[in-house]
């Protein structure tokens, strides 16, 4: 069968699973642990449209989950349903930022494709965040500034409370020699980030507000 998870999807199962871990760790009532049960399947269910049978045998173990271990397994077998993230290469990604002519490639083998919803990596020198996303299917590029504020915050992509720090891209404007900012705080860590990513959404949005 071919995979059917995306990366964001598999983080929202996973934070599924430590719900139901939390919850048998705090009551032995079983119509609460029940309804929990019930509750995150019909969570993960409603993540993708007109699953087949055959998907939902992979689904209905959530229901089974007591502990860690359980849940390790659950997750073990779900992964390598997990659709990764398009491959890139380095000749795609200069293709992608083509002014950056001084453009540092970030080491591409060890990444896990199957970990991440967006690529990014820092060039110090420059003191510019690259990021590589997918959006309608095509794959593009952001890049910015960016400027860590050491301190925690929410962050605009995984809507997480992380060391953040602020992201700025500069585009032109509709007027000959004028430019537009816009930016937000994002994690500094996004490997970090990916993993906390549990929908699309926010992504998408700021692709989107940068692009506009």
């Amino acid at each position: 069968m071919e995979p059917f998870i995306r990366s964001d999807q598999y983080n929202f199962i996973k934070a599924q699973t430590q719900i139901l871990i939390n919850g048998h760790s705090t009551t032995n009532d079983m119509d609460v642990l029940h309804a929990l049960k019930d509750i995150a399947k019909e969570k993960v269910l409603d993540l993708f449209m007109d699953m087949s049978d055959e998907k939902k045998q992979f689904i209905d173990p959530i229901l089974n989950i007591k502990d860690k271990t359980n849940a390790e397994e659950f997750l073990s077998q779900l992964k390598p349903y997990v659709i990764p993230f398009k491959e890139v290469t380095e000749q795609t990604i200069r293709k992608l930022f083509p002014k950056a002519k001084k453009l540092k490639i970030p080491s591409l083998e060890n990444i896990d494709l199957k970990e991440i919803s967006y690529l990014c990596w820092d060039d110090k020198g420059s003191n510019k965040k690259y990021i590589v996303a997918q959006h309608h299917n095509k794959l593009i590029g952001l890049q910015g500034t960016f400027t860590s504020i050491n301190q925690k915050g929410i962050c605009a992509l995984c809507n997480r409370f992380e060391e953040i720090g602020m992201f700025i891209s500069e585009a032109k404007g509709s007027v000959q020699g004028t430019f537009i900012k816009r930016g937000n705080h994002i994690c500094q860590d996004s490997q970090k980030c990916n993993q906390n990513l549990i929908t699309l959404d926010k992504l998408n949005d700021f692709i989107v507000w940068l692009n506009s």
